[in-house]
């Protein structure tokens, strides 16, 4: 991602951790794409920024990765008073959407991220041409109050470094709510070859510096790779539309 006159990212997005049941989890990423993204953007303005498959060799399966993207804290704010205002604490004209998810979902986990100011929201990604066969799924944990350097030194060593092996960094969160304990990072890989490479690259000496820098920051990380749905806006270079809806029993 080039920094050139790029304009501070001032987006907040939610993380969500979503459980499936059985085999679910396409009929699920439709639902959450098709059936709802629509939606989301008439009545709260929340864009979808992706939805993934976790690739359960690496991770917890099965189970999906759903990023949403909101206009700051009073995007989020109203977003949770459209939902939150009812004595049912759910959006009766959801109450159909929410009874079908319940079918292919058992419930997860989510957290509240705000993106590295130097980073780019989701329409963006798509004008940029940002692409991956797979993507890496990065949680790191770090000390109380380093969130932030942590994420400085992602821009300055991490990414250069990472990027020269042929991932491109796709997003750089830190956990909002959370003591600046915890970041997550988005990388989208062209092609599985690429990542088995750069798995293999670990004690490269193009990634040194960003090794040490990690150690100084005493950060750890769990990765993982997630592939997108067929819906996911950087897939399709675009948000999902009502157009795409199909029924289940096509998908």
């Amino acid at each position: 991602m080039n920094d050139t006159a790029h304009t501070p990212n001032d987006k907040v997005y939610i993380h969500e951790l979503i459980d499936i049941r059985g085999h679910n989890r396409a009929k699920y990423m439709h639902h959450m794409t098709a059936n709802w993204v629509p939606v989301a953007i008439a009545e709260r303005n929340q864009r979808c920024f992706g939805v993934w498959g976790t690739v359960g060799s690496t991770g917890r399966w099965p189970e999906t990765v759903n990023m949403w993207e909101l206009d700051g804290w009073d995007g989020l704010a109203a977003n949770f008073a459209h939902e939150f205002s009812h004595t049912s604490l759910q959006d009766p004209s959801l109450a159909e959407w929410w009874a079908q998810a319940a079918e292919f979902r058992r419930g997860g986990f989510d957290r509240i991220l705000v993106p590295a100011p130097w980073t780019s929201p989701i329409e963006e990604l798509i004008a940029q041409g940002v692409k991956g066969e797979v993507f890496a799924h990065e949680i790191v944990t770090v000390p109380p109050g380093v969130a932030g350097d942590y994420l400085e030194a992602l821009r300055d060593v991490g990414r250069p470094a990472v990027e020269q092996l042929g991932f491109t960094l796709a997003g750089a969160f830190s956990t909002a709510m959370w003591n600046e304990t915890e970041c997550i990072v988005i990388w989208a890989i062209p092609d599985w070859a690429t990542w088995a490479a750069y798995e293999q690259s670990q004690e490269d000496e193009r990634l040194e510096e960003w090794r040490d820098a990690q150690r100084d920051l005493d950060a750890d990380f769990l990765r993982t790779l997630m592939v997108e749905a067929p819906l996911s806006p950087l897939r399709i270079g675009r948000q999902p539309a009502e157009s795409d809806r199909l029924p289940l029993d096509q998908i």
